[in-house]
């Protein structure tokens, strides 16, 4: 049985064009919400038509400060969610841009992570070893704006199966997971192991960098 959870209502529609590092281009009406029940500013971002009655493509992208907006190679987010623009822009669809940095822990915790990485923890067991979860987001806000915005059921771009997990038991039909791109660089590449070491992400990371 889903999860009920409370209604969140839309509260600004705006139009906003976007410009990539790359010069892609796209043009996304942005979506805020009264209601949600953590509180945070999150966003959806409207990006494309779909043709009749197609499944939505949904991405749930994790603000990443360092990846998204400064370019950090230390892990594939940025690349995501460029990737995640281009691809619903062509499907029709929405993406979800939730403010978890540090997969919830925060950006200062995530760099505190980034240090004990250094000394040679994984992502996870950086986490762990702060005394934080190895994984804290929630994603019942996400499935709010999802309702807010009449959307029952899609198709999920991710490689992360806890998404999908959780967005069916809050009442979200998912028809089908869609992975992203493999995005490995010999920086990044610890960091990709563990996630599909630890919380079995689809990244096919076997002859990843060539």
């Amino acid at each position: 049985m889903a999860t009920e959870i409370p209604a969140a209502t839309i509260r600004t529609r705006v139009t906003i064009p976007l410009t990539f590092g790359d010069g892609y281009s796209v043009t996304a009406e942005a979506v805020t919400f009264h209601g949600l029940v953590d509180g945070a500013e999150h966003l959806a971002l409207l990006l494309g038509e779909r043709s009749g009655n197609a499944t939505p493509l949904v991405r749930m992208h994790s603000e990443c400060l360092t990846g998204d907006v400064f370019g950090s190679a230390r892990c594939d987010c940025g690349p995501q969610l460029r990737e995640a623009a281009e691809r619903i822009e062509n499907a029709g669809g929405v993406l979800l841009y939730l403010r978890q940095e540090g997969r919830g822990i925060g950006l200062y915790n995530k760099l505190d992570a980034y240090a004990l990485q250094d000394a040679g923890l994984d992502t996870y067991q950086a986490n762990l070893a702060l005394g934080l979860p190895e994984d804290g987001r929630d994603y019942t806000a996400a499935a709010q704006m999802l309702n807010a915005l009449g959307i029952i059921e899609l198709d999920l771009l991710s490689n992360n199966p806890d998404k999908a997990r959780q967005l069916r038991d809050l009442g979200i039909k998912i028809a089908e997971t869609v992975p992203t791109g493999v995005h490995a660089t010999p920086n990044n590449l610890r960091y990709l192991s563990a996630k599909v070491e630890h919380t079995h992400h689809t990244i096919a990371l076997a002859g990843a960098l060539g």
